[in-house]
């Protein structure tokens, strides 16, 4: 995986997000307390348990989008890796993540996102770099993408490095504007740091002082899966290789594997028919402001199906002041006909 360029403490802050426990979910994983938990959740694969029993692990190749899926020996899927994709969704312990402060939502899941080192292709299974790598992660409760996720939602306690630099706990959006009704936006994850960082195109940004634990919905996504997941990220919309600044620079950004696209006219284009093909860490994106033409100005990790069934999501928003799975300014549900489901447009797969 490439290194940054410029900053030492993210290796320092990096070892220590590897080291730590998660900071806001609960691990359900005693056989006396399993019984009290609902069904765990599985993926969105239509084929999940339609594979033979045969009694060992065996690998099968899929479509729409084209993919390798690994089974158990009872024929189940246990891990899924898209072409042109560089996460992969592992089955692990059961896991509970909850937001108490904000919603009753809970979702129960078995599923494990990581990132892998290189992006998956056909056969990749033989490279002895997945070997080391399935080896290392296959079974392990090492902080994943959703760890990192919930390490922002309110409540969560702050962790720092032998710095003193703060690189989890709650955060907010961002300042209100003179209305005392609206949010600042353009917040990136080195504003919630409050440092200075050197991108690998050699660019520095320096962290506005009033933004200090805030991150908009794409800094938010930035900060999990770049900071801390540890995926290349671009100093804006334009220059380098890695994810985007903006939300739509994400939508229509080379990186990463289009799982659901754009349908319609422009600037609202239509939302989607079929969900289905989502997959726990999928990034999603909204259209929801005339101001913006036809720009997506939302974005989303989609966390899976909840205890009662719905397709929930994760995001820093205005309404509910960061990162949350709550209800206010909007169930955060792709299903339904709730405010956000109505305004979903599409989805990629880094």
């Amino acid at each position: 995986m490439p290194k940054r360029k410029g900053r030492p403490v993210v290796h320092t802050v990096t070892v220590l997000a590897l080291l730590a426990g998660s900071a806001y979910f609960t691990y359900e994983l005693r056989k006396d307390e399993q019984a009290k938990l609902p069904a765990a959740q599985t993926i969105t694969e239509n084929l999940q348990t339609s594979g033979k029993a045969t009694g060992k692990q065996t690998w099968e190749r899929l479509n729409n989008p084209a993919r390798s899926v690994l089974r158990d020996g009872k024929g189940a899927v246990i891990a899924t890796f898209t072409d042109g994709a560089r996460t992969a969704t592992l089955k692990g312990p059961t896991r509970t993540f909850t937001e108490p402060a904000n919603t009753t939502t809970k979702v129960v899941t078995d599923d494990w996102v990581r990132l892998m080192p290189e992006t998956w292709t056909k056969g990749s299974e033989k490279q002895q770099w997945f070997k080391d790598w399935f080896k290392q992660y296959y079974g392990s409760e090492e902080d994943d993408v959703f760890a990192f996720a919930f390490q922002y939602i309110v409540g969560a306690p702050a962790k720092k490095d032998d710095q003193g630099i703060q690189y989890a706990g709650h955060a907010t959006y961002g300042p209100l504007k003179a209305d005392g009704v609206d949010r600042f936006e353009q917040t990136d994850f080195y504003d919630y740091l409050g440092i200075p960082y050197t991108f690998r195109d050699g660019v520095t940004k320096y962290p506005q002082k009033d933004r200090l634990r805030a991150v908009d919905c794409s800094g938010y996504l930035r900060l999990v899966y770049g900071y801390r997941a540890r995926y290349p990220l671009m100093s804006d919309n334009d220059h380098g290789d890695g994810l985007p600044r903006t939300a739509d620079g994400m939508a229509r950004g080379k990186e990463g594997v289009d799982i659901i696209k754009l349908q319609g006219p422009s600037p609202w284009y239509v939302r989607p028919q079929n969900i289905d093909v989502l997959q726990p860490g999928d990034l999603l994106f909204f259209k929801m402001d005339h101001r913006t033409g036809n720009h997506m100005d939302h974005s989303a990790i989609y966390v899976g199906p909840d205890t009662e069934g719905h397709k929930v999501f994760i995001s820093s928003r205005k309404e509910q002041n960061g990162p949350t799975i709550g209800d206010q300014g909007g169930v955060s549900r792709l299903d339904g006909n709730g405010f956000y489901a109505g305004l979903f447009r599409s989805a990629k797969r880094l």
